[in-house]
Parts: structure tokens; sequence; C-alpha cells
């Protein structure tokens, strides 16, 4: 039984990385001023960043389901079986459309994966289903895994700027320019599904302490037990801050001994061009 594991770009997943690990990468459209551009295919990271600093109208939007059947189809000339983990549920509607696509047209070979996930979470996941198939698990009982440790998940954020925020209409102009001005960093959370505010802070010191408590919390209580069976990881995640992205890190790995480091990745576009450049995460994940 062979079976292959396809997720999209908002895992963080490059098209070069996807070849490497042995994996299917469907790549996500972006809009910029009525253009369509595929993530790591026609449009680069720095080129989405420059467009959205530009003020270009910049929008994430969904593979269409036939390209994805049709990907499928050639998935299946060589796979018996098919496990897609595309992004939450809770932040796009890709997942029910593929959910219904697979139910209706690929019964009992696409299994279609709403684990609640995006960014490096999603990466895990994939790393998680991949190791699965690869002992040779069928694609039931990998959909069976990631669906029940869906919930088994943290990820906190720290916007350096309002003003995606704002264009995106989570907050009114005059929230926006109130918080502009006293320099307020908010910390936001993804629990499964929407991003939602946690914390305010002013510097970025006070939001990596807010970060790295949140984390600390959750491990000490919600997964006490995977962290102590030693199921837990940590990673990071940013939006073009690399550098401090590597600095947090190496606090992350002294505070966590315990708790493995997997993954430093910029984080998904569909993210991104709601919180914009000089973003910082941390997510805390269990792992297969």
């Amino acid at each position: 039984m062979r079976t292959a594991i396809v997720t999209d770009s908002n895992s963080g997943i490059t098209q070069s990385m996807a070849k490497e690990m042995g994996v299917f990468v469907v790549p996500m459209p972006v809009l910029i001023d009525g253009g369509q551009f595929f993530e790591d295919i026609s449009l680069t990271q720095e080129q989405f960043y420059d467009k959205l600093r530009s003020d270009a109208q910049v929008s994430t939007s969904q593979p269409t389901p036939y390209d994805v059947g049709e990907l499928w189809k050639s998935i299946l000339a060589d796979y018996d079986e098919i496990v897609h983990i595309p992004m939450s549920s809770g932040l796009s509607e890709t997942c029910r459309t593929l959910t219904h696509l697979a139910e209706t047209d690929f019964a009992g070979r696409v299994y279609v994966v709403d684990n609640q996930r995006i960014s490096i979470t999603m990466r895990q996941s994939v790393e998680d289903a991949l190791a699965m198939a690869k002992e040779g698990k069928s694609a039931k009982e990998i959909y069976d895994w990631l669906t029940a440790t869906k919930m088994q998940s943290s990820i906190y954020i720290m916007v350096d700027t309002l003003k995606y925020l704002k264009k995106g209409g989570r907050l009114t102009p005059a929230v926006a320019a109130i918080g502009t001005l006293l320099k307020i960093k908010p910390v936001l959370q993804i629990q499964g599904e929407k991003l939602d505010q946690f914390k305010k802070v002013r510097k970025l010191a006070d939001a990596k302490q807010v970060m790295t408590e949140a984390v600390r919390h959750d491990l000490e209580t919600r997964f006490k037990e995977l962290r102590e069976a030693g199921k837990m990881s940590i990673s990071i995640a940013h939006t073009q801050n690399e550098a401090e992205a590597a600095v947090f890190r190496d606090e992350l790995i002294s505070a966590f001994p315990d708790v493995p480091f997997t993954f430093c990745d910029p984080l998904s576009l569909s993210v991104s061009c709601h919180i914009g450049p000089g973003a910082l995460a941390v997510a805390a994940c269990i792992r297969y």
C-alpha cells in the first residue's frame, strides 16, 4: 500500500523541499492588484513583501477544486491512497471544499484532514504523516491520528505593526492610530481556529517573554503528559524577521531544554498578508 502525502504552501514547505521530502505541495494563489500569482512558483517571499509594503492590494485565495482534483488523479496513477493536509478550516474554506471533492469523486482513496493547523504546526503534521506512511500505515490510519490530535498545538504571534490588521478590517482606524502612537505590539494566538488577541505589549523583549510564558503554561498544563512522554516540539515562524527569529530560537532552546526544537520557517503568506513584516511567532505542537 503506497500512501502519498499532499499539503499546500501554507505549511511553509517549498516546492524544492517537497521534492526532497517526497511530498506534494499545492501552491496557494496570491492576488496582487488583480493579478494572480502562485507562492514559490511565480511569487517569492521577497516579492510578496515588496508588494505588501508598497500598499498594493494583496490578498490570498483558494486553489481551484479542478486543479487539485487533477493533481490527485496524477498522483493516484502511482499511489494507492492520498492524505491531503490543507490549512485549518477556521482560517479558510479550502478544507471544506476539498473534503467535499474527496468524498464525492475520490471516496476511499483521498482523505482530507482538517486538523486545525497552519504554518509550522501544519508542517509538523506533514512530517508526522510522512513518518506514518513510511511505516506502512494506511491513509485512514494517518487521517485518524491527525484528527485525534488536532487540538494539541498552540501558536503565539507578535505583530510588529498594526497597519495590516487595520487594512484587513480587524481594527478600526481609531484603535490602530492609538495603538501606533503608543507603539503597541499585540501578541495574537491561533488555537486551531481564528487569529485572536492574546496580550498587548510595547517592546519586543516583552512580547518574547509573554510568548515564552504562554508556551510554558501550555507545556505545564494542557500538554503536560505529552511533554513528559517526549511527544511535544517547539518551532518558530517569522515574517522577514530571520535574525530575531534565530535569537529567539536560542532563547527557547535554553528555556525548554527537554522539548525538541524543530523548525524556524517563514510564516505562511495567508497569515502574513494580515499581519505584515517583522512578526515573530512560536508554536508548541505534538509530534508523532
